[in-house]
C-alpha cells in the first residue's frame, strides 16, 4: 500500500498523544466501544501504515470507514488533532491503491457516469422542469434533495417563488462531497468543481444558495483549492436569516440538530437559530448537546451506505436528546433522513428540514 497521502500528514500523526479524551464524544466508539474505533485507534492504524508496521487487511480497512467526519474528535482534542484530515488521507491512499468497499465503487462509479451517488438517470432540470437561465440568485438542490427528499427542494423552490426571487436552477452534477469522504482523489473532485463552477457561471449568478451542508461544505472549503468562486456560497437558511418573511404562527415545542459539515466544519450556528425565532408561537428549546459540541446523526462519512446499522444507532442516541420537543428540525437532507432512521415507533417525535417548515408557514407575497 502506497501513503504518499498520509506522507503529507506526519506531523499531525505523531500530535495525537493517545489521551483518549476523544472516547467522550465520538459516535462510532459510542456503539462499537473497541479502542480501534475511536479517533486515536484511528491515528495510531494511520501511523502503523504509514511506517509499515500494519497491513491495510479487512479489519483495519474497515476501522478506517466508520468514521462519520463529524470532527467532534478534534473539537474535543487538547492538541487540536486533526484527525479528519488524516482520516481522508489514508482513505485517499486506501482508493490509490485499489482498496475500498464494493459499496463505495458502485457510488463513485454513478457519480461519475451519471452525475449523482444514487445510480438516477434523470436530471435536475429534467427532474424540476425549470431551465437553467440568467439570474443573480441560483439554487443548487444537492443530490440528496434532488433524488431522495425532493419535498426538501421543492420547499426551496416554493419559498423563492413566494418571496418573488429571480432565481434559477442549475445545470449541476453532484459536488464531489461523497468522494472526498470516501478517499478519492483530488482529480476526481476538481472534475466535479469545474462542471458545477462553470454551470453556475453560466447563468452569472451572483449568490448561490444550497439546502445541503455537505454541498455547502465543499464550496466554501474544498472547491477554492481548485480555483477562485466569482459568486457567494450560503446555506438557504442563511440567507433567509437576513430577508424579512412573514411567517404564520406554529404552535408547537421545537429543537435543532446541527449538522456537522455547517456546525463544526463552518461555523454556521446562528442563522438557523435566528430564522426559528422569527416562528410566531413557536416555543425553541436546546438538546442538551448542541453548536459546537452537537453529536453527529450518523449519517456522514460514507458510514450509513457501509454500515447502515451503526448508522441507524447513532442517530437513535441524538433522537433520544430530540425527545424534549415535539419538532427535529435541521438544515440538510442527509440528517433529516438518518434522524429520522431513528426515531422509535411509539415517539411522537417529528424530523423536518427547516427549509420545509419555513415554507409551510409563509404567507404567499
Amino acid at each position: 500500500m502506497q501513503t504518499d497521502n498520509l506522507d503529507k500528514w506526519k506531523k499531525e500523526l505523531v500530535n495525537c498523544t493517545q489521551c483518549g479524551f476523544c472516547k467522550d464524544v465520538c459516535p462510532i466508539f459510542a456503539d462499537v466501544e473497541w479502542d480501534s474505533s475511536v479517533a486515536r485507534g484511528k491515528m495510531a492504524l494511520c501511523y502503523g501504515l504509514y511506517s509499515g508496521d500494519i497491513e491495510p487487511d479487512e479489519s483495519v480497512v474497515e476501522r478506517l470507514y466508520q468514521c462519520t467526519t463529524c470532527a467532534d474528535c478534534t473539537r474535543r482534542c487538547p492538541s487540536s488533532t486533526d484527525v479528519v484530515g488524516v482520516v481522508e488521507a489514508v482513505r485517499k491512499d486506501l482508493v490509490a491503491s485499489d482498496i475500498m468497499s464494493p459499496t463505495h465503487r458502485k457510488i463513485a462509479e454513478s457519480i461519475a457516469t451519471l452525475g449523482n451517488p444514487f445510480g438516477e438517470d434523470q436530471s435536475r432540470i429534467e427532474i424540476f422542469g425549470e431551465k437553467p437561465h440568467k439570474a443573480k440568485i441560483a439554487y443548487f438542490t444537492g443530490c440528496s434533495a434532488a433524488y431522495r427528499n425532493k419535498e426538501i427542494a421543492e420547499a426551496g423552490l416554493s419559498i423563492l417563488k413566494k418571496l418573488g426571487v429571480d432565481y434559477t436552477l442549475l445545470d449541476e452534477v453532484c459536488c464531489g462531497s461523497v468522494l472526498g469522504r470516501l478517499g478519492f482523489s483530488d482529480g476526481n473532485i476538481r472534475r466535479q468543481a469545474e462542471a458545477n463552477v462553470k454551470a453556475i457561471g453560466d447563468t452569472g449568478a451572483e449568490i448561490v444558495l444550497f439546502s445541503c451542508a455537505g454541498c455547502l461544505r465543499m464550496f466554501r472549503k474544498e472547491y477554492p483549492q481548485f480555483m477562485e468562486l466569482p459568486f457567494k456560497a450560503l446555506h438557504f437558511i442563511e440567507w433567509l436569516s437576513e430577508q424579512e418573511i412573514p411567517l404564520k404562527p406554529y404552535g408547537k415545542r421545537v429543537t435543532y440538530h446541527d449538522p456537522c459539515h455547517i456546525g463544526r466544519h463552518l461555523g454556521v450556528y446562528d442563522a438557523p437559530r435566528d430564522v426559528i425565532n422569527k416562528i410566531p408561537d413557536v416555543e425553541f428549546v436546546e438538546m442538551v448537546d448542541n453548536r459546537e459540541s452537537a453529536r453527529c446523526c450518523g449519517g456522514g462519512g460514507g458510514v450509513r451506505a457501509q454500515f447502515p446499522e451503526i448508522s441507524k444507532n447513532i442517530a437513535s442516541k441524538r433522537v433520544d436528546q430530540a425527545e424534549i420537543a415535539d419538532v427535529l428540525l435541521t438544515t440538510c437532507p442527509f440528517c433529516v433522513n438518518n434522524l429520522a432512521l431513528g426515531i422509535d415507533e411509539s415517539s411522537k417525535l417529528v424530523v423536518k428540514d427547516l427549509l420545509e417548515l419555513v415554507d409551510e408557514l409563509l404567507e404567499d407575497g
